[in-house]
């Protein structure tokens, strides 16, 4: 089949995360899908640190895997370390993360997309657009082939007209070693389309062999690792590799401030908006004057490679500067450069310019996933394919949209503020920003989404299956634990040996497990309870849904009660053709911003910044409500 005769149904434009999860995610529906990327060696590159998961990024992974998305199964399989974190906190906090062996993960990748029915691959660099009006109608690649496609997908990553900065020294590219890609930004602003410019920024790599471990912390992962991908097709890691944790001090930001006169950051050269949650070491000195030190963490590339990843050291300083400050960290005496730190400033679109299924709303069957959103992060841009590739095969089958609300998962709040906000500096995704992270949690993502991706045809019936089987035990071991009456003497010894108030009669066990002081851990030793989990084959997971449940079942119900007054509102929907100028009981800013974002619910008209709750009243009036 040539390339020159076929039109394809979903025609994806770059090979990292957002590339990769799309492509996976179309042709796993069925939809005849062509991945396109400059470097077949470098699909699903992991460019920065080499880690998934973290704060709620963890839950977004977990989410993606119960949707039937790769990234939580390649994580899985090329892992070094696991790490639970928040732990000490309530298990709406707890965010999972490990550490990946850089190579094994992009070759795992490949490896499984290639064996994914329905994907074709091509090597070149996308430079145009092809439309037919108001619908995009192909791709023009460097060699001057013109590609046809019913939809397509941009994931450009930080390539879109990319400048890299070292120093004074400044040139085109989109990653260390890799060129920039052109003519996409200007076919979409000769559409009407509004484009910005974002800056990233990486640390240096450095040889491992040149560090002194003995003058760090060891950071070894969890002593009972878990893992990501809720199949289990995917083992816990039974080896580990530890991180190590060093500082900066006064001179090494003495040294660093030497070279501000040269930075690209402070002289001028970058004018782009960076990360505020992950800024450069020049910019925590500059920003953070009065602190005497900030966190490095050493992380190991992978299990083989002496490669380091300097992670709390990002940099656009000069090589030279780079070299002599870093010096003076402890441990890092003797360092020897694999490559330097360096800044790099590419193209996005304002993402308030998409629907909420990632479609564009001036050009039909165009959708954006990742960086050119304006997000930061593999695991959002992993979502936003993951979700445009399933959209963009739904557009192609002329089925409705696959649209996750904010109670529903994170990747619905972190899609609704993209769109209905917008950003102008680089999105990350916190647990902060879901109203219903109690919801939300990493533990419960397949009881949450994995129905709903098997009615789409996305998760496939095994991960149906196993949701099944979990949601039926849990309810089981939970109406068990309500009905068992337990003895004084069963329970008291070990109420007293965790310094809880002792009962003096028979109680509902229901009533001791939802104690703070007890964990369900405490209470297997009473025979009753052990026999019916021995019997029922139930392991720890559905445990920790149970213990999770028992524990706070009254925040869990209020904040349910909560998301269904709210989708209330979501059913309210606004006509695409409703002309808010019209509406003179409106505010200006209102109206303002309302013709700009276009709404398609009262919902998310109450979620735009600058339209109030007046302002929503009257337009529930105009809706007849």
């Amino acid at each position: 089949m040539s390339l020159y005769n076929t039109v394809y149904d979903v025609i994806v434009v770059g090979g990292g995360h957002a590339g990769s999860e799309a492509a996976a995610a179309s042709a796993n529906m069925g939809a005849h899908t062509l991945l396109i990327t400059m470097n077949l060696q470098n699909i699903a590159q992991m460019s920065c640190n080499p880690a998934m998961g973290g704060i709620a990024k963890g839950q977004i992974v977990r989410e993606i895997d119960a949707l039937g998305g790769y990234s939580a199964i390649v994580t899985d399989k090329t892992a070094i370390q696991f790490k639970m974190l928040n732990k000490s906190k309530g298990p709406a906090m707890w965010s999972p993360r490990a550490q990946s062996d850089r190579m094994q993960f992009a070759e795992c990748w490949r490896t499984m997309l290639e064996q994914t029915e329905n994907l074709d691959f091509y090597q070149d660099s996308v430079n145009g657009l092809i439309f037919d009006g108001d619908k995009i109608t192909g791709v023009k690649t460097a060699l001057g082939l013109e590609i046809k496609a019913k939809t397509v997908i941009v994931t450009a990553g930080t390539f879109l007209n990319g400048l890299i900065h070292i120093g004074e020294k400044t040139f085109g590219g989109g990653r260390a070693g890799e060129g920039a890609s052109t003519g996409i930004t200007e076919d979409l602003v000769a559409k009407g389309f509004e484009s910005g410019r974002m800056k990233t920024g990486t640390p240096p790599r450095v040889d491992g062999r040149s560090l002194d471990y003995s003058k760090m912390t060891e950071q070894p992962g969890d002593d009972n690792p878990e893992k990501f991908s809720y199949l289990p097709t995917t083992e816990r890691l039974t080896k580990q590799r530890s991180c190590y944790l060093t500082y900066t001090n006064p001179e090494v930001h003495e040294l660093l401030r030497e070279g501000f006169d040269r930075s690209p950051m402070f002289n001028g050269r970058i004018k782009s908006t960076g990360p505020r949650y992950c800024p450069s070491v020049e910019d925590k000195i500059n920003r953070f004057a009065e602190k005497e030190r900030h966190q490095v963490f050493v992380e190991p590339e992978g299990w083989n490679t002496v490669e380091i990843y300097v992670n709390g050291f990002s940099t656009s300083l000069p090589e030279d500067i780079q070299d002599k400050a870093i010096r003076s960290i402890p441990g890092f005496e003797k360092v020897k450069f694999f490559r330097y730190g360096y800044a790099i400033e590419y193209d996005y679109f304002p993402p308030t310019q998409l629907k909420h299924n990632l479609e564009t709303k001036l050009i039909e069957n165009l959708f954006f996933a990742g960086q050119i959103n304006g997000t930061t992060g593999y695991e959002e841009a992993a979502a936003q394919g993951l979700m445009a590739g399933v959209n963009a095969a739904l557009k192609t089958q002329n089925k409705e949209p696959f649209i996750l609300k904010r109670s529903e998962a994170y990747i619905g709040v972190l899609i609704d503020d993209l769109i209905t906000k917008g950003t102008e500096e680089p999105y990350r995704m916190f647990t902060s920003r879901a109203e219903y992270r109690t919801l939300l949690r990493q533990d419960n993502a397949d009881i949450r989404l994995t129905e709903q991706s098997h009615a789409i045809g996305l998760a496939k019936q095994d991960r149906l299956d196993r949701v099944i089987e979990k949601k039926n035990k849990t309810n089981s071991l939970i109406k068990f634990i309500e009905e068992l009456s337990i003895k004084k003497e069963e329970v008291n010894p070990i109420l007293e040996r965790k310094n809880s108030a002792p009962i003096n009669q028979s109680m509902k066990l229901v009533k001791i497990a939802s104690r703070p002081q007890i964990d369900f851990s405490d209470l297997l030793t009473i025979q009753k309870l052990n026999s019916f989990i021995q019997e029922n084959n139930i392991d720890s997971e559905i445990i920790e849904q149970v213990e999770i449940h028992l524990k706070y079942s009254g925040y869990i119900e209020k904040e349910k009660a909560n998301a269904d007054k709210l989708n209330r509102l979501e059913n309210v929907p606004i006509p695409s053709s409703f002309d808010y100028s019209k509406v003179k009981s409106l505010s200006f800013e209102a109206r303002e911003k309302l013709s700009k974002i276009q709404p398609t619910s009262i919902s998310q008209a109450s979620r735009i910044s600058g339209v109030s709750p007046s302002d929503i009243s009257v337009l529930l009036v105009y809706m007849g409500r």
